[in-house]
């Protein structure tokens, strides 16, 4: 259990919430020392206890020496530069960059030169004050700034973390987003070039995001069983085009395609798809390469304002897709689960009352009170 410490001969040992290892003793002189730095295993944590219990066994102990504080700024460079995932995997190149991002805009300007045991509550939320940014910036800038100072208090540099500020994760939605009705939908898909219409309904039908649209392959649909197999994404980190898994875990997935779409896919295998098992079902005419981001934009933007809602983005279309499955009956699981979400919040996040659905729900709740319906 996270906190605990085991029982020993000889000091101690505590596993923290990162899962890492903790080692203390009480020294000769009667105060307690902990390590330096935590350790990924017991077994090393228990080697640094045997090296300290030989040299007062030996009377070569000596008190250790004060620390120097440590200052933010190199804490942070080599917080990012060995962070892993909780389940030890290295970090995603895309989540990497937008570290490094939120760490030179935001963070770096206001405590790079500052020991870590100078930064206190006060001066964190006078900094938070201070950033006249969006708010996704600002919440994310924020989360990273206490997640390295959650380190650092595993490690011992800090007794307790200083970000304090209720809330200050939390990113609150800049903009409402309406969903397409299904009315509204079909438009847009017709008013789409017909070599990016499938890719339209499978964002809206399968919820899938551009990244996982742009690169899918033949191998990846399965006709006869009406599936599509979410294996990998592309992501665009400092111009560069990298195809990589799923960020986690839940996103790699297979989502049975709504029986309707069939014909669909069939006829863009047929006319549009590129040739053999891993050829893209989307891509730049110019290179052969995955669908830019920026023409999955545009022909999204054009065909949105024929169906009358400029306001719809590619991304919108995952949110239509999700409310309409959850109107279907979908339980929060089978959404997490279509949506590859690792949280309920997350799956949340994509369910809108639509306007149809709201009337609906009002003449129901109209019967009710009529008597007409139970």
């Amino acid at each position: 259990m996270a906190g605990k410490r085991g029982r020993r001969g000889f000091g101690a040992i505590r596993k923290l919430p990162s899962g890492r290892y903790q080692a203390s003793y009480v020294g000769p002189d009667t105060a307690r020392h902990k390590a330096p730095s935590t350790y990924e295993t017991r077994e090393d944590a228990e080697a640094w206890l045997s090296a300290r219990r030989a040299e007062i066994v030996g009377d070569d102990w000596r008190p250790p020496r004060a620390r120097k504080t440590a200052t933010f700024g190199p804490y942070a460079e080599s917080w990012l530069r060995t962070r892993v995932t909780p389940k030890g995997e290295p970090l995603k190149p895309r989540t990497r960059a937008n570290y490094r991002q939120l760490l030179d805009l935001y963070i770096l300007p206001g405590f790079a030169e500052l020991p870590l045991k100078s930064i206190t509550p006060a001066s964190v939320r006078e900094w938070h004050a201070g950033l006249a940014r969006t708010p996704t910036a600002r919440a994310r800038a924020y989360s990273l700034l206490k997640s390295i100072l959650s380190t650092a208090v595993e490690d011992g540099e800090l007794a307790s973390n200083p970000c304090r500020i209720k809330g200050a994760s939390n990113v609150r939605r800049a903009k409402q987003i309406r969903p397409a009705t299904v009315t509204e939908l079909a438009v847009l898909v017709e008013a789409t070039p017909a070599r990016l219409r499938l890719a339209v309904l499978l964002a809206a039908w399968a919820q899938l995001r551009y990244g996982e649209i742009a690169e899918l392959r033949r191998k990846d649909i399965d006709v006869t069983n009406g599936l599509v197999k979410v294996r990998r994404g592309v992501v665009t980190v400092d111009g560069e085009r990298i195809v990589d898994t799923p960020k986690s875990a839940a996103g790699v997935r297979t989502v049975a395609l709504p029986p309707h779409l069939l014909p669909a896919v069939k006829q863009h295998l047929q006319d549009h798809a590129q040739i053999g098992r891993d050829g893209l079902l989307f891509y730049q005419l110019e290179t052969g390469e995955q669908l830019p981001y920026s023409t999955w934009r545009d022909a999204v933007s054009t065909a949105a304002k024929s169906a009358g809602r400029p306001d719809l983005s590619g991304h919108d279309l995952r949110h239509t897709g999700a409310t309409l499955a959850a109107q279907s009956g979908a339980t929060i699981a089978e959404l997490m689960a279509r949506l590859g979400h690792t949280t309920s919040t997350m799956a949340m996040r994509y369910q809108h009352a639509s306007d149809e659905r709201d009337r609906e729900l009002a003449i129901r709740l109209s019967r009710m009170a009529e008597g007409s319906e139970a």
